[in-house]
Order: structure tokens, then C-alpha cells, then sequence
């Protein structure tokens, strides 16, 4: 086995995981994670995205709510690595999306995203129930 994910949520899931760490070789590599963000987090992002993009310029730009995630994920230090492109004529943004956040960091990311909003004059239209 070269890859393998469990995501624990019983006692048999969490059986399986202790069997496979029992059988694998010596240099395995083990990584626990926080649980993944929710769809109604990510619901919630995406409609707060797309109220901040309809609402608000930034730099004399009009935005899509792809753009203000990766400004919104930039400001938690979780994405925008940039480097050039293979023809030089622009850049390739390297960076993490956000469908690995767990659901901690995604809700730092909504509350940020919020308080932004709550200083640039954002009418959210999602109701605030999914944090």
C-alpha cells in the first residue's frame, strides 16, 4: 500500500487504522489531520466570496470570488506562492487550496473573511450558522 486515507468517525474505522499501522513496514510515514471543512462551511465561504466580489472593488479591479479567496487564504498564510510561468509571460500561483482546511481553519477563514467585510461595508446574504 502505497497511500491510504481513514477518516475516523466509528470504532470499526478506527480498528482498521490500528491494524494497517500494526502491518506496515519500519519508515512509514503516519500524518493525523484535523477534520476537513464541512459543505456548509464551504457553502458559506463561497456565498460570502461572491457578496465581497459583487460589492466590492479592490485596486480598481472587479474580482471574482476565486481572486478574493486567494487574497482572503493569503492573509491566513495558507496560499499565493507565485513564480513564473514556463514562457515568462506571467505568473503560476503555487499555492494550497482551500478544500484541505480543516474545520477550524476554515472557520478562521470565514471570520476573517466577515470581519473584512464587516469594515468595507459587505451585506453577507448567508446565514451566519455555519462556522
Amino acid at each position: 500500500m502505497s497511500r491510504a486515507v481513514i477518516s475516523i468517525s466509528t470504532d470499526i474505522d478506527r480498528d482498521r487504522a490500528v491494524r494497517w499501522v500494526m502491518q506496515v513496514p519500519a519508515g512509514t510515514r503516519l500524518e493525523f489531520k484535523a477534520p476537513k471543512r464541512s459543505l456548509p462551511q464551504n457553502d458559506r465561504m463561497w456565498a460570502m466570496l461572491t457578496d465581497v466580489a459583487v460589492q466590492l472593488p479592490w485596486d480598481g479591479n472587479k474580482l471574482s470570488p476565486d481572486d478574493w479567496k486567494l487574497i482572503f487564504l493569503d492573509a491566513l498564510k495558507r496560499e499565493l506562492r507565485m513564480v513564473p510561468n514556463i514562457d515568462g509571460s506571467g505568473s503560476v500561483n503555487l499555492g494550497r487550496s482551500s478544500s484541505d482546511l480543516s474545520k477550524a481553519e476554515m472557520a478562521d477563514l470565514i471570520t476573517l473573511i466577515e470581519a473584512f467585510g464587516a469594515t468595507h461595508g459587505i451585506l453577507f446574504n448567508y446565514p451566519a450558522d455555519a462556522k
